[in-house]
């Protein structure tokens, strides 16, 4: 047996993780911040429907499109460089968004915050890996860092509702500035660098065929969500894939890929992706879903509607600091099937709201649902990154978010169509004989639309609308606690190789995930 000492991180290791948690949670505040600035900002810009559906989703698109480009050339060009040159640029782009004077500059500015965003995430999470090879901690940073995320999602209406109300829509932007500068300054000093040895030529054509296999897949699922099967979802779902084919036969011909697919034939590797995946599909559909409840239904503003996503937020931190923790005496598969038939139980109650008022029940089932999201996102990347080599670490991290953020996309896709489905069929009826067509349309369309025409409809009209919508919530979320009912046992199922964290002998006919220092250049 071996009795190779791993080093532990000290002081400034995890004084590099806070900083590291900086732009993560710059990240996720700015998927949110936005959906308040937007009414201000059509105000002011005057978007077409066209540009003002751009300036809300080039920034998601982007940034999906380029995570396993921007993993890899981490590992290839050292990954604190990447890191610190994709938080000078964010900073630099958020002030000139912040500053645009037209919505095709605006545009222009969300896409290059794509990009930039796409050098922050894997550059973070593989430098943990890095800064942490004992097999426990990096555990507990990963989860640390994965609260960080979301911890900006939830931030993001109360910050960005303070800031409308004294500034101008652009203000919301200028918040990435300070963090960028923090980061700069403290990452020399806190953070150590990595750059993969032998890392090879860097494949252009690979970053082509990979942009085009993601994009247009992203582009489908977007799509779906708002129009369902149509010509133009169905062919960049088939060009998606056929380039995703094409790109994962050249990575296997190449000495120094872009994507290592020999990553997949790590079973740990493919199972973890595979319940980070499923998993984020059912929060990625029930947030959208809540938010549109808590504000639609329910007539809160954006601000007090933030704040009740505050305490599921806050389970969702402890379930990710404290996974970790319990996965050092039970395995991880258990731990993750439990958390989410603990989701499931969150599901339930969310199928049970009603458009009489259920604040409270809401927030208790969102909360359940955000326990689960914690551990397998705590677990879950902490099992994809350790499965990979040291050198690797960029494009595993990649991978980890590339899966998250096509989960969420999926998630609001499906389970957002669906409760748009049952609305129109439970509101169709509901619309009184008589009505202008255009009026009609636009009523049975969706809640937010029945709103706007409620002044031309019968008195009570507005109240049908918003039974028909918590109809379609309810449904969606029976769905959503059934898949994570079979999740859960598949997790049991498919992890049930995985020893606790921290232990000494890895599983037969497993790689045992490498946990050397990494090489600093400080």
């Amino acid at each position: 047996m071996s009795t190779t000492t791993v080093r532990r991180a000290g002081a400034r290791e995890w004084g590099g993780l806070a900083v590291l948690s900086l732009p993560t949670v710059l990240l996720g505040l700015d998927v949110t911040v936005l959906y308040l600035a937007l009414p201000s900002l059509a105000e002011d810009l005057r978007p077409s429907g066209t540009e003002e559906l751009w300036i809300m989703d080039a920034y998601g698109f982007l940034i999906a499109g380029f995570l396993i480009t921007m993993g890899t050339l981490g590992d290839r060009i050292g990954r604190r460089k990447l890191l610190m040159l994709g938080a000078a640029a964010f900073g630099a782009v958020s002030v000139m968004a912040a500053y645009a004077g037209s919505a095709e500059m605006l545009i222009a500015a969300r896409a290059a915050l794509g990009i930039a965003g796409a050098t922050l995430m894997p550059s973070t999470l593989a430098l943990i890996s890095n800064m942490f090879a004992d097999q426990r901690q990096r555990s507990l940073a990963i989860g640390v860092w994965a609260t960080s995320f979301a911890l900006g999602m939830a931030l993001g209406p109360v910050v960005g509702g303070v800031m409308l109300n004294h500034f101008w829509w652009g203000s919301a932007f200028l918040l990435a500035v300070p963090v960028a500068v923090v980061l700069l300054v403290a990452a020399p000093i806190l953070i150590p660098e990595y750059k993969a040895p032998q890392s090879g030529r860097f494949d252009l054509l690979s970053v082509a065929l990979s942009l085009v296999a993601i994009l247009p897949v992203i582009y489908a699922v977007k799509r779906f969500a708002k129009d369902g099967f149509d010509v133009p979802t169905i062919a960049a779902t088939v060009i998606g894939l056929l380039f995703a084919v094409l790109f994962v036969r050249r990575q296997g011909t190449l000495e120094s890929p872009l994507l290592d697919v020999r990553l997949f034939t790590n079973r740990t590797f493919s199972a973890a992706l595979s319940v980070l995946l499923v998993g984020l599909v059912g929060v990625g559909g029930s947030m959208l879903l809540i938010t549109q409840q808590l504000q639609l239904v329910e007539g809160l503003p954006p601000v007090e509607a933030g704040l009740w996503m505050g305490p599921p937020a806050l389970l969702m931190f402890l379930a990710a600091i404290g996974s970790p923790l319990v996965a050092r005496r039970v395995p991880p598969g258990i731990v993750v099937a439990a958390t989410l038939t603990l989701s499931m139980v969150g599901y339930v109650l969310l199928t049970l709201v009603d458009s009489s008022g259920g604040i409270a029940l809401m927030v208790i089932g969102f909360g359940l649902v955000y326990l689960g999201l914690g551990a397998i996102a705590a677990l879950g990347t902490d099992l994809v990154v350790g499965a990979a080599p040291p050198e690797k670490a960029g494009s595993a991290s990649a991978m980890s978010e590339t899966v998250q953020e096509l989960g969420l996309a999926l998630g609001v896709a499906i389970l957002g169509s669906l409760a748009t489905a049952v609305y129109r069929a439970r509101i169709d009826d509901q619309i009184p004989a008589g009505t202008p067509a255009d009026v009609a349309d636009v009523a049975g369309d969706s809640l937010a639309g029945a709103a706007s025409t409620a002044d031309r409809m019968p008195e009570g009209w507005i109240d049908l609308a918003k039974e028909a919508a918590t109809s379609g919530l309810n449904t969606a979320m029976l769905v959503a606690a059934v898949c994570t009912l079979v999740l859960a046992f598949l997790s049991a199922v498919v992890l049930r190789h995985v020893g606790i964290i921290g232990g000494e002998e890895p599983e037969a006919g497993e790689a045992p995930a490498p946990a050397e220092p990494a090489r600093s250049q400080v």
